[in-house]
Order: C-alpha cells, then sequence, then structure tokens
C-alpha cells in the first residue's frame, strides 16, 4: 500500500539548482534529535516528545544572539557551555550583524553552525518586545496561537479491543516564549469517556522586577546535575559527547502526554547587581495522583549564586505520600528503592568555568527505608566532571559518577548507564575533535560498576564498560545550491550483562530540495541482528525546489533480520508534528512509512504517516507474532 502511495508522488522527484539565502543549509530537527538519540542501545525512559516542543517552540521565535542569556542558549541541548561561552562573549564585545559571522566563532564547527541555523536569528531592534520591559497589552498583538487535533489508528490488524484509535486535542499560546499557556485533552485507544486525560500549563516570565519565572498546572525542575531534580528530558549519551552531563536549570513549562512531569505551581525570584552577580531563589510544590488512592505531595526550594564564573547551588525537597510506596514488585534489583511515606533529598552543586576549562560537581543524600542495620539509612550520590578545550576544534570530558545502593530519588536523573541513579560507580572519557573542515571525529570510554543485583543482569557484583567511535565526512560539494554528501561509519562495544558489539554505516547525499540517505546496521551477542534502510525526502516548499508545491515528504524502506530480541535494533523515524517514533524491529522481515505535511494555507497545515511492518510468516507463527501491522497518523495543524 505504502509503496503505491509513494509511486504516485517519485514521478515529481527533479534534480534543483536554485541558489539558496545561506551557504549553509539548516540542519533538520529531526537530525538533530536523530543524533541526541543515535547512541543509546535502550529506549529508556527519555521524553523525545517534550524536546522537539522545546525545539519547534525554539525554531519558531528564534534566539536573538543580541539579545540573549546563557540560560536562553542552554535550551539547545545540542550546544556545549564553551560554545554558549563564546556565542556570549562575542555579541558583548561586537554585537552580531549578520549570521555569516557564525564562522567567526573558534569553537563552532560548519556542521554545528548547521545545527545552529534554524534556532538563531540577528537583530539591534531595541523595541520593548525584545529587551526586559513587559507590556500586557502587547501580548495578544504579538503572540502565536496553535492548534493541534491528532488522529491515531494503531495497530490495526492486532488491536486487542474494540477501538484501536488513540484521540488528542491540543492549544498553545505562546508570546516570545515570556507567556506560554497551553492545554490538552487525550483519550487512549480503547478508553471510555471516564479515561479522558487532561492537562495545562502556564509559564510566565521576566513579567515584573526580580520576579523571573512562574509556572503552574504541568511543569518540570531541575537544579545542579539532576540529582534531586531532574528536567523530563534528559541526552545521557550521544553524539554531542561534550555535553554529556549538562542539565537544564531552572522552572519550565511540561507540556507533552507521556513521561513524569509535576503538576502544582512554582516561582523564581532573581536579583542581579550587575552583569556578573546573580542571585536566584526558586520554591516549588507539586501535587499528583500515583494511583487511584495515593496521591504524592512534594514542596521544594533552590538557592543559585553566581558571581563572574562561579556558580554554587543548594537544593531540598521532601515527599510526601498518603500511603506507603513500594516497588511495583518485590525482586533482587529493587531491594535498596525506596519504601515508606515520607523522604527528604538534599543535594549541593557547584561549577566554575574558565574559558577553556569547565569543572561542574554536585553531592545529594537521601532517606531510604529502614534496615536491620539502621533505622533510617541516607544514601549518597556524587557526580563531578570536567571539559578541556585545549585547541580550537578540539573537545574533551572526564566525568565520574558514585551512586550509593541505598541513594533512590524517583525524581532526580543524572548521567547514569540505567534510567535510575541507585547504587552504580562509574567513569567517562569522551573527546570530539573537528579541526578539519569536513572531518569529525567522536568517541567515548564508560566503564561502571553495580555492587548488587540490576535488571537483566544475573550476577552480582557487576562490571561492565561502553566503548563508541564514530567518524563523519561532509562535502560541500556547492555551497550555493546545498549540494553536498557525507559518509559516516560508527562503531561501539558494550557489556552491561551481555556483551553486544554493534557497527553502523551512512551515506547522505542533498542536492537542492531533494535528500537521500542509506544507512545500514548490525550487532551481534549470541547471535546477529542488521537492518538495512533508504530515506527519502524531498520539500517542494524549498526555495530550490524546481517545482514550488506545498507539500514536503519522507519516505523510508527498511529491511531487518535480527530473530532474537536481544538482537533487536531501535531505530528513530519521522512522525508526524511533536510526536516521535523509535521502534525495536527483531525478527526478519520489511517496513516502511511515508511521512508527507500538506500546508493547505499559510495558517493550516495537515501532517500524514503511514507505516507498515511485514514479518515472515513461519517466524511471525513460531513466535506467537502477528505477521503484518499497520499505524496510521492524523494530525491537522492550525497556527495564528
Amino acid at each position: 500500500m505504502i509503496v503505491g502511495i509513494w509511486m504516485v508522488f517519485g514521478v515529481l522527484f527533479v534534480h534543483a539548482q536554485t541558489p539558496s539565502a545561506f551557504p549553509l543549509s539548516p540542519s533538520s530537527l529531526d537530525d538533530i534529535i536523530l543524533d541526541i538519540y543515535s547512541a543509546a542501545t535502550e529506549l529508556g525512559e527519555t521524553d523525545y516528545e517534550q524536546l522537539q516542543s522545546d525545539l519547534y517552540a525554539i525554531h519558531a521565535s528564534p534566539i536573538d544572539l543580541n539579545h540573549t542569556s546563557e540560560e536562553e542558549l542552554s535550551r539547545l541541548c545540542f550546544l556545549s557551555p564553551r560554545q554558549i561561552d563564546d556565542l556570549l562573549a562575542y555579541a558583548d564585545r561586537h554585537p552580531f550583524v549578520s549570521l555569516y559571522e557564525l564562522r567567526l566563532i573558534p569553537s563552532l564547527a560548519d556542521y554545528e553552525i548547521r545545527d545552529l541555523l534554524p534556532f538563531v536569528r540577528i537583530t539591534n531592534d531595541r523595541s520593548p518586545i525584545i529587551n526586559d520591559q513587559f507590556y500586557p497589552k502587547e501580548v495578544f498583538a504579538y503572540a502565536r496561537h496553535e492548534l493541534l487535533a491528532r488522529v491515531d489508528a494503531r495497530n490495526i490488524e492486532g488491536y486487542e479491543g474494540s477501538d484501536p484509535v488513540y484521540t488528542r486535542l491540543s492549544y498553545r499560546f505562546d508570546f516570545r516564549r515570556r507567556v506560554v499557556f497551553g492545554a490538552r485533552l487525550n483519550r487512549p485507544a480503547g478508553g471510555a469517556a471516564r479515561d479522558l486525560q487532561y492537562g495545562a500549563y502556564l509559564q510566565l516570565t521576566d513579567i515584573a522586577p526580580h520576579l523571573h519565572t512562574v509556572v503552574a498546572g504541568n511543569f518540570q525542575a531541575s537544579f545542579g546535575q539532576g540529582l534531586v531534580l531532574a528536567p523530563v528530558f534528559h541526552s545521557g549519551k550521544s553524539m554531542y559527547v561534550a555535553s554529556a552531563g549538562m542539565a537544564r536549570e531552572g522552572l519550565r513549562y511540561y507540556s507533552s502526554v507521556d513521561g513524569e512531569g509535576l503538576h502544582g505551581a512554582g516561582a523564581t525570584l532573581r536579583w542581579n547587581r550587575g552583569k556578573q552577580t546573580r542571585l536566584d531563589l526558586s520554591v516549588l510544590y507539586s501535587m499528583k495522583r500515583t494511583n487511584d488512592s495515593v496521591w504524592h505531595h512534594l514542596v521544594g526550594a533552590n538557592l543559585t549564586f553566581r558571581h563572574k564564573r562561579l556558580q554554587l547551588g543548594v537544593t531540598a525537597i521532601e515527599n510526601i505520600w498518603t500511603d506507603s510506596v513500594r516497588p511495583y514488585r518485590d525482586a533482587a534489583y529493587n531491594m535498596h528503592y525506596f519504601r515508606g511515606t515520607n523522604q527528604a533529598v538534599l543535594g549541593a552543586s557547584a561549577r566554575y568555568n574558565h574559558g577553556w576549562f569547565d569543572a561542574f560537581a554536585e553531592l545529594a543524600t537521601a532517606q531510604n527505608h529502614p534496615s536491620p542495620m539502621t533505622n533510617r539509612p541516607w544514601g549518597f550520590a556524587l557526580i563531578a566532571g570536567s571539559r578541556f578545550y585545549p585547541a580550537s576544534g578540539v573537545s574533551l570530558i572526564a566525568l565520574y559518577r558514585y551512586y550509593s545502593p541505598f541513594f533512590d530519588n524517583v525524581l532526580g536523573y543524572a548521567f547514569s548507564e540505567t534510567s535510575r541513579i541507585n547504587d552504580e560507580n562509574g567513569g567517562y572519557l569522551g573527546f570530539e575533535v573537528s579541526r578539519w573542515r569536513s572531518w569529525r571525529w567522536i568517541g567515548y570510554a564508560d566503564l561502571f560498576y553495580f555492587s548488587g543485583p540490576k535488571y537483566g543482569i544475573p550476577e552480582y557484583p557487576s562490571f561492565g564498560y561502553d566503548f563508541m567511535t564514530e567518524a563523519r565526512y561532509t562535502n560541500d560539494q556547492s555551497p550555493v545550491t546545498n549540494d553536498q554528501w557525507g559518509l559516516s561509519l560508527r562503531l561501539r562495544t558494550r557489556k552491561k550483562g551481555a556483551s553486544l558489539s554493534s557497527a553502523r554505516a551512512q551515506f547522505h547525499y542533498t542536492r537542492g530540495a531533494l535528500s537521500l540517505r542509506t544507512t545500514a546496521e548490525a550487532n551481534y551477542v549470541d547471535s546477529y541482528g542488521l537492518t538495512l534502510y533508504q530515506d527519502i525526502s524531498y520539500d517542494f516548499q524549498s526555495p530550490v525546489s524546481v517545482r514550488r508545491l506545498p507539500l514536503s515528504l519522507h519516505f523510508r524502506a527498511q529491511f531487518f533480520d535480527a530473530r532474537e530480541w536481544a538482537n533487536r535494533i531501535y531505530v528513530y523515524e519521522h512522525d508526524v508534528l511533536y510526536a516521535y517514533s523509535i521502534p525495536a524491529v527483531y525478527g526478519l522481515g520489511g517496513r516502511a512509512y511515508l511521512c508527507l505535511r500538506w500546508q493547505i494555507i499559510p495558517q493550516l497545515a495537515l501532517y500524514f504517516r503511514l507505516s507498515e511492518t511485514l514479518c515472515q510468516k513461519q517466524w511471525a507463527v513460531s513466535n506467537n507474532r502477528p505477521q503484518t501491522r499497520t499505524d496510521l497518523h492524523l494530525l491537522l495543524r492550525a497556527k495564528l
């Protein structure tokens, strides 16, 4: 079915050679998310929907490089602290006049500029909308309104129920990211009226002197390295090696349906003394239901002081449950998880930045359940690291973490090999070299140790490792027409229980509005798994398209052969706006999908995605799996 649809559109593909406005073509948001995800072997609890929502919001209202801050730039998770500091220092010495000046920033390579371009702009306007003044009467005049209606039909053939349709309706109001309001309503597949899920959020930024941020409804909080409070999105290991261990600090709204956000209210008060000294006080309260009968109350506060290159912070939270909590099931791997009704968590963090050197650390302690040895043991956690920039185009990072067996904080997440910061001792070394215009070489080595049992690891204590290296070559054949091609090769070996070795080779080619990407990926545990897929993208709305139509589309055809679950391969896929798909392909078969975006009018767009998986009949029967699976996603977006 998908192949037939694709053939209809295939006749429209042509090579275009119309000049573009900027010699470096901006990277697509999906490519950035792919780089963040691509180092992960297992799909953890990272909320990629929230990541996409944040990036699209910045893309709709780009950051003004002449009037920005470290806090605002840190929302671009692919920027390292050194790059953020260099951008701020350049704008402070002599404001940007053109985006071409980004090539004068020594820590930004060409490929990093491509990543940055969709999210930044240059202006010297000092209108009330851009500076620190706030005029409520102009909020509605300059705000953006967005209404989304989404319908998914998931696993149409194999759905065990009467209604495989998921529906969602959401609204967003955004005034330059200073006043943000949103609400959502969704019904899960097979759900009734009583199963409706809903939520809303509000964020106000710099609306009054000393009142920096106010959040209400669904929100997230993060301070220090995340041992006490962590953001919903945390990248962990990714292709952005120098950004490992970075955590976006502060209070922010939370718009995703998935994941675990906070529900309540919070505020940040800020006192500035000149440009180099700042004191922030944040307080928050959250109340949410963990199941039908248990409520979780959270009270927390953070105090952060910054002077020049030094930053110090203290965070404290108190968790209160209306009934005693315990892990979902009793098992050896969760014997040290928190049990009880009250838990206090305290943490202190520090960071010092000296241009070519950036050091950071956080120490935290948390109450845990009683044991035969002590009445109320306190678990400790430490994470410390530093980034070095010995030369232009060279980044090094060293990171150490220790999470004691009795440290268990469900609201915290820092750099870790597992999805929970508990019973882990490890060291991480990474490097990134981009001294040559066309070449990029990255890699890391991570060693870790678990003293007790862990999920999926039969023996303990256990030692593991994770080594990865990747080389990329990009050849800009014609800066005028945005023609380029590139190659990349990634090798990885990992041991956490079982040993896993994997390799990925990729070739991409871009000419005008047409983009081709061929990827081969393979792994080996006790048996092998492999997949080969071809991506074809075309944007008929691009200035370099020879035929201007209000359409853009992406097609993928994929073959996979991974007979065992241990050889499954996670592959990031394009989806409708603000959605993501990272299926685990295994078995023997093929998969294909088509994503289409139709800009009906400037204010109205339709997003369509059809995916289909076909497994070999003999393998499907022997493994009690459906032979085919079809998913359909539709989204209608209206904006003003």
